[in-house]
């Protein structure tokens, strides 16, 4: 497993970086095909509360990424509590993946609580899977027109058309944890978006 540690308006230490690989071993043990994890430090200099470090851990897996991030008064406290955050993500992802015993599909969108969803934090980066939603950079083409000196800026991203059902769609929206999905419905063969409405209520609009 490769371990990378960026840094931004801060130096880590000897002892950080020491700290850090004492435990990364851990990732290791919940995530076997782990082939990379990034740490970001930064630091933040707030008027009226002063220093915050903030730590983002990023998982790099086969087929998708696990995030995690947390915010204390030092990057130590920081750090740990982040850990903590990607371990139970990771245990979560990994026991999503198995097949239980008499059990031979994973859940549906429809049976997963609110709390399965608000605690998984996993990004899938493959093109065909985040159609309409934020992606590697070598993923997409982000384009847009020029508008000069116009504060207006238009991204623009291409994906490939990968059909799959409102289920379907319903699941990788919550999984990249945005409040919409662009897909190509499998039973129509139609553009379409699946969007949230209020508490755990959905609507899908399709294109005639």
């Amino acid at each position: 497993m490769e371990i990378t540690i960026a840094t931004r308006n801060l130096q880590v230490s000897d002892r950080f970086r020491e700290y850090v690989l004492e435990r990364a071993h851990k990732v290791e043990q919940l995530a076997n095909r782990t082939q990379a994890l990034t740490i970001k430090v930064t630091r933040h200099e707030h008027k009226t509360s002063g220093l915050e470090d903030q730590v983002e851990l990023t998982v790099v897996e086969p087929g998708h990424v696990i995030r995690a991030e947390a915010h204390a008064g030092d990057k130590f406290a920081a750090f740990d509590i982040a850990l903590g955050k990607l371990s139970e993500r990771l245990r979560r992802a990994g026991d999503r993946n198995k097949v239980h015993r008499g059990q031979h599909r994973q859940h549906s969108a429809s049976e997963l609580s609110a709390t399965d969803f608000a605690e998984l934090d996993v990004t899938p980066v493959n093109a065909d899977v985040l159609m309409g939603s934020a992606a590697a950079e070598t993923a997409a083409t982000d384009s847009g027109p020029d508008f000069g000196i116009s504060p207006v800026e238009v991204r623009r991203k291409e994906f490939p058309a990968t059909p799959m059902t409102v289920d379907d769609a319903l699941y990788h929206m919550e999984l990249v944890g945005h409040p919409f999905y662009l897909f190509l419905d499998s039973a129509t063969g139609k553009p379409s978006v699946v969007y949230a409405r209020k508490g755990w209520h959905y609507g899908v609009i399709t294109l005639s």
